[in-house]
């Protein structure tokens, strides 16, 4: 049988309705990616030095942020550099001497497979950044200092934990009185 114009069209459009929508996914792709590289571009400004769980770093209020140089870990049992373990606390802390061998080993190691140094490096020493749990005693933080030094490793960073200040630095210039400015 012969349907009309309008039959045909009714027809054509039921069939339309019938199917379902499809999702455009190359518009939604596109916006992914871009996000991925927004992302990406913009979180290489913060950097996280690792740290073992079984350290606890000082806290400070410091604002400079951390180069990427050498890390030596010191927590209450071992002494490791990058994440060689190079010896234990209590033996370094029996040992009289003002220096500790087994760090001196891996720093000149370390120091003779990296690039030579720069003019500024030659003044300054290499750079190195110990990462100490804060109930280390002072004394193995003085023989790890001495041995870095010896070393040639003298641009000695200590890592912190970073707390928000609540005080703000107060100032004095000349005339200034601590309660107020005189007249």
């Amino acid at each position: 049988m012969k349907q009309s114009m309008r039959a045909r069209r009714l027809a054509k459009n039921n069939r339309r309705q019938k199917l379902q929508s499809k999702l455009n996914l190359v518009s939604l792709m596109d916006i992914f990616t871009i996000l991925v590289f927004f992302l990406l571009l913009n979180s290489s400004d913060v950097e996280v030095l690792q740290t073992d769980k079984n350290i606890k770093l000082p806290e400070s209020v410091a604002e400079q942020k951390p180069a990427t140089t050498l890390v030596v870990r010191v927590s209450s049992e071992s002494l490791l550099v990058g994440n060689q373990h190079v010896a234990l606390v209590a033996d370094i802390l029996s040992n009289e001497d003002d220096s500790i061998a087994a760090l001196t080993k891996e720093l000149d190691y370390l120091s003779s497979r990296s690039e030579p140094l720069t003019e500024k490096e030659v003044a300054a020493g290499r750079a190195i950044t110990i990462l100490g749990d804060q109930a280390i005693p002072y004394q193995l933080l003085k023989k790890i200092m001495a041995t870095c030094a010896a070393a040639d490793y003298r641009d000695i960073s200590l890592a912190v934990s970073k707390v928000e200040s609540d005080d703000e630095p107060v100032s004095l210039l000349p005339g200034d009185v601590a309660s107020g400015v005189e007249s």
